[in-house]
């Protein structure tokens, strides 16, 4: 079986990452596995791990070369000809859908966060099958655009056991990066993703502030970059940090590709997105995985991840500020206060089984082949001339 996976880029972030994954695991499952995407530093671990990775850019929505780059696709899907396509974004899926008109392919729509509800954004909705991390995103669509339950398969994310081995972590990496960020004698905040405004790094870095004396002083480690068109949102960041005399307080540590050993650095893991619910939370539940409590927004996907006093606590956001009057960094800081003396029982063994990568491939896999089964199926209709299936593809 062969199938090809389009995304906007492979740089970083977790539905990057998800794409190496299910790549590797569809190779060793011995299937065909083409990744077409604008490039990035994660096309070398596609083709380490077998994948094949066709350069193109699906990435820009500058409307004057759609056309052209939507002609390019179809040609790349012609010659590819694969049995189910999975489609990542929605720049990716308006390109698929002009360049599928005519070679009518099956497509897996990948929902990956809960978009502004438009018609731009409903495309995500237009495969044959809908694949959404939580149920918060599947309930999320049916709502904004009737889609049918029966077009939704959720497939939670998962996390590889293997990377995340806390018994093969790479121990002089992790000394160079405790040397290098300074975190000696210090309680390790930690947030990890891109830099953009949804992060909500500024409320994070202002609960930094407001955190207070708590046992050891605190220290934030931003884990991620942002992109060329996004720098300016970093700028800001750092001259927040200056402006509230942080900077001995406060990390940008950039892209770093050894997760694992950047997590066991924490002593707490935050997702302070507070403007936009994440579909699932990737880095939450590595966090868990690695034995790291986790604060997060009580919204969106990390409903499904993180339960308030059991693997870490969850931050009611009601409005920009709290019923008392209390910011909303002002509340992260309270969670903070109340997580740091907080004794947490063995969250790697219940992550783990949580979110088992095994079972999210098979359930992947599952999926494909329903959506194949079905195609094979039209096929055979659509060679009858009496319309009773006919044996073969």
């Amino acid at each position: 079986m062969k199938t090809l996976q389009l995304l906007p880029a492979l740089e970083q972030g977790g539905v990057e990452r998800g794409v190496v994954e299910v790549n590797r695991a569809l190779v060793a499952h011995g299937w065909e596995n083409v990744v077409v995407s604008a490039g990035g530093r994660l096309v070398a671990a596609i083709e380490a791990d077998g994948g094949r990775h066709i350069t193109m850019d699906v990435k820009s929505k500058n409307p004057l070369t759609f056309f052209s780059r939507a002609y390019r696709l179809r040609r790349i899907l012609r010659e590819e000809r694969p049995d189910v396509v999975c489609v990542h974004s929605r720049v990716p899926a308006w390109l698929f859908k002009f360049a599928n008109r005519t070679l009518h392919l099956k497509w897996i729509s990948f929902a990956h966060g809960a978009n502004s509800i438009s018609a731009y954004s409903r495309v995500m909705t237009a495969g044959d099958l809908v694949v959404t991390p939580s149920r918060f995103l599947a309930d999320y669509l049916k709502s904004a655009y009737g889609l049918a339950e029966e077009k939704i398969r959720v497939i939670p994310r998962a996390v590889e056991a293997a990377k995340f081995d806390t018994s093969k972590l790479d121990r002089d990496f992790i000394a160079a990066k405790r040397k290098e960020w300074g975190v000696e004698g210090r309680w390790i905040i930690m947030a990890l993703g891109r830099i953009t405004q949804l992060k909500g790094y500024d409320t994070l870095i202002r609960a930094v502030h407001d955190v207070g004396p708590i046992a050891r002083r605190p220290k934030l480690v931003i884990v991620g970059e942002a992109e060329a068109l996004r720098k300016d949102v970093e700028q800001d960041l750092r001259r927040l940090v200056y402006e509230l005399g942080l900077r001995d307080d406060v990390v940008f540590a950039g892209n770093q590709q050894k997760v694992a050993e950047c997590l066991s650095i924490a002593d707490v893991v935050v997702s302070a997105n507070t403007r936009k619910p994440e579909a699932f939370g990737r880095s939450m539940a590595e966090a868990l995985v690695m034995g790291k409590p986790v604060v997060a927004a009580a919204f969106g996907g990390a409903l499904d991840i993180v339960e308030d006093g059991v693997n870490g606590a969850l931050v009611q956001i009601e409005s920009s500020s709290g019923s008392d009057g209390r910011t909303v960094s002002g509340q992260f800081a309270d969670a903070l206060r109340r997580v740091c003396p907080m004794k947490f029982g063995d969250l790697r063994s219940a992550a783990l089984e949580k979110f088992s990568f095994d079972k999210m491939i098979a359930r992947s896999i599952a999926v494909y082949e329903e959506l194949d089964s079905e195609a094979r199926n039209d096929v055979k209709y659509a060679a009858s001339e009496d319309g009773m299936p006919l044996g073969g593809r």
